[in-house]
This record gives C-alpha cells, sequence and structure tokens, in this order.
C-alpha cells in the first residue's frame, strides 16, 4: 500500500460523505414540502436514518471483511447518493421514510470502513491523521451546504439537482478508490459485533462528545431567538461559529494531537468546551452565547476521529471496533437532541445547557480512555 496516496484516498472519501450530507441538509425543506409533511411528521421521519446506521453497523465489520474496503466504499457511496437522488420523488413520509431507512444503513457502513481504513493508513504512516479526515468531512459538509442553498436560490428542479450530485459524487468515489487500502487479511468478525468493553470506554468520552456537538448544533439558533432574544442573523451566525470551530479544529488537530500527545490534548480541547457551556448557561447575551457555541465546537471536533482512532486499536480487524464505537455514537445522536429538548421544557435552555457542560466536563476528565488514538504506539511501540 502506498501510504501517502491512500491518505488522500480516504481523505476524498470522507469529503464524499460531507458533501452528500450538505446536500442534504440544505434539502430537507424541499423534501417536507414535496412529500406534504407537517413538522411533526418530518421529525418521526427524520430518525429514519439513524436508526438504519444503528441497525446496519454492528454488521458492517463483517460484510467489510467478506468483499472488501475499496468494494464496500463503492458500494455504500453509490448507494447513498443513488438513495438521496431517489428521495426527490417521494410523495409521502412511507416513502421517503424507507429511503431515509437505507440510506442511514449504508452511509453508517461506510462511516465504519473509511474510519477503518483511516486507522490502517494513520498507523502506516505512523502519524496522526485522523482529526485531519474527519476535518474534510466537516469541508465537503460545508462545501455541499453552500451549493446546494445557492442552487436552491437559482430555482434548479431538485430532481435534476440531486441526480447530478449523484452521479457526480459516485463517480468520484469510485475514480479515488483505487488507492484506498485493501484491508487486513484477519480472521472473519462476529456477523453482529456489539462494542467490546474497551470500545465500550472508549465510547463514553465519544458519547459526551457527540452529545455536547448534538445539543450544541440542533439548538445554538434556538437559544439565540429564544433566551438572547438574538435576530435570526445572529442565530443562523451561532451555528455557522459552531461549524467553523469544528472543521478548523479537525484540520489542525492532528497537529496539535502531534505535539501535546493524545491525552493532553483531549484534555485542553474538554476544557475549551466547558468554558463555552459556561459563556453559554451564564451569559445569555448574543456575543457571550456566540463564542460559547464556538468554543464547544472546538472542543468537541478532535474526540470523534481519535475514539475511532482508539477504537480501531482494540482489534485485529480495525472495522470491529469502529463498528462498535459507531454504534454508540450514533445512539447518542438519537438522544441528545430530544434531551435537551426534555430538559428544556422541563426547566430553562440555560439549564439544558448547564447539562452540556457537565457532559463536557466528564469527557475531559476521561482523557485518558483514548490513548489508544496514538498512532505511535502501534506504528513504533
Amino acid at each position: 500500500m502506498d501510504a501517502v496516496r491512500a491518505r488522500w484516498a480516504v481523505a476524498a472519501v470522507f469529503a464524499v460523505h460531507g458533501v452528500e450530507a450538505g446536500t442534504f441538509a440544505t434539502r430537507i425543506p424541499w423534501f417536507k414540502a414535496n412529500a406534504g409533511l407537517s413538522a411533526g411528521t418530518l421529525g418521526l421521519v427524520l430518525l429514519a436514518a439513524p436508526i438504519g446506521a444503528l441497525v446496519a453497523m454492528p454488521l458492517s465489520g463483517r460484510l467489510a471483511h467478506r468483499i472488501g474496503g475499496r468494494a464496500m466504499t463503492r458500494l455504500s457511496v453509490a448507494g447513498f447518493c443513488g438513495l438521496l437522488a431517489a428521495m426527490a420523488f417521494a410523495t409521502g413520509p412511507v416513502q421517503l421514510g424507507f429511503l431515509l431507512l437505507a440510506h442511514g444503513a449504508l452511509t453508517g457502513s461506510g462511516d465504519v470502513v473509511m474510519n477503518a481504513q483511516g486507522v490502517e493508513v494513520e498507523e502506516a504512516l505512523g502519524r496522526p491523521i485522523m482529526s485531519g479526515l474527519h476535518g474534510m468531512w466537516s469541508v465537503g459538509g460545508l462545501v455541499g451546504a453552500g451549493i446546494g442553498t445557492v442552487v436552491a436560490q437559482t430555482g434548479v428542479d431538485a430532481r435534476v439537482y440531486l441526480a447530478v450530485v449523484a452521479v457526480a459524487l459516485t463517480a468520484f468515489a469510485v475514480a479515488v478508490s483505487g488507492s484506498l487500502p485493501i484491508g487486513r487479511a484477519a480472521a472473519a468478525p462476529r456477523r453482529f459485533a456489539l462494542p467490546s468493553r474497551a470500545v465500550l470506554g472508549i465510547g463514553a468520552v465519544s458519547f459526551c462528545a457527540v452529545f455536547a456537538e448534538g445539543a450544541a448544533a440542533n439548538w445554538c439558533g434556538v437559544y439565540l431567538r429564544e433566551v438572547s432574544h438574538s435576530g435570526g442573523g445572529v442565530a443562523a451566525a451561532a451555528y455557522t461559529a459552531f461549524a467553523l470551530a469544528m472543521a478548523s479544529g479537525r484540520l489542525t488537530g492532528d497537529r496539535v494531537v502531534a505535539r501535546l500527545g493524545v491525552v493532553r490534548t483531549v484534555r485542553a480541547a474538554g476544557f475549551a468546551a466547558v468554558t463555552g457551556g459556561l459563556l453559554v448557561t451564564l451569559g445569555r447575551t448574543s456575543g457571550p452565547a456566540v463564542a460559547g457555541f464556538a468554543l464547544i465546537g472546538l472542543g468537541v471536533a478532535v474526540i470523534a476521529p481519535l475514539a475511532f482512532a482508539a477504537s480501531g486499536r482494540t482489534s485485529t480487524d480495525p472495522a470491529v471496533g469502529v463498528a462498535g464505537l459507531g454504534t454508540i455514537i450514533y445512539t447518542c445522536l438519537l438522544v441528545a437532541p430530544a434531551a435537551i429538548g426534555g430538559l428544556a421544557a422541563a426547566t430553562s435552555l440555560p439549564v439544558a445547557f448547564g447539562l452540556v457542560t457537565g457532559v463536557a466536563a466528564v469527557m475531559t476528565a476521561r482523557a485518558g480512555s483514548l490513548r489508544l488514538a496514538d498512532a505511535t504506539v502501534t506504528a513504533h511501540g
């Protein structure tokens, strides 16, 4: 394997996933109107995607072993891109929900494979790259959302646009997949791989990070409107600050990890997230709140990449550990927005973000659980 070429190939696949996700996000209002859904029905339908991922992820390690990482990448990208285009023809909640269920299953399986490939390439290079790979997902998401927003304003038919995106992303992924790692020759993993005890310890840290991430991403705009009494532009700026801070943190995270080491990086990131949570909870005005959400984004940026790296090293087949962690993360993505909403309804949004601050503090305290994410442990030690 040419490790340098493989690194850029895996980075390209991460970017493809991000562009597709950003494209989908900009078209959710169109899907809602086209399928004739109420806000409540849309919320239920959107749950189908993470449910599909939760079902597929424990099975994906076995499938990746059977058909190989390259073939799995091609299959998953072609599948979820094709389903993105097919969603434009859904005329009701059942059709859209079924397509989202399958879309989530293929996206989740693709997540497992690309993270496992990232772990393998990182070990071959002997230096951290996982944060940068996830940074490429973030950049792809921003690009997909930006282009999608512009295209939506021009009035181009969504069916045509989504078909073009699906074909372009699939063709690009197939073109770069030849440089991806083939995969390790290991014994076939179990048919249904639930998280191991080691992965559960790592997953506890990633659960905290993803909880804070999901809470901030889904509720920052509402917080600015309802607590800080900000206008729509400032509320939108809160999410932009959060997303840009996450992308920046991931793109620079590998250099920070190489300089400070994994554990100290996680502790520093946790300190940033806790500080951000306190600004949001106690400041309550627009300036501190926007700065706080940016710090939360910066603080959680490197945690998931490092958790995937650590989980991939708990087994002789990286896909097994990655699949277990993915199951934990997607469970958190289901729980976090609803948990914040329920607590806010019972108390208030500042109290809910007090919980987020506490979760970030737990993440900081358990930084040592991600020690296995150090690429030099297996490469040189």
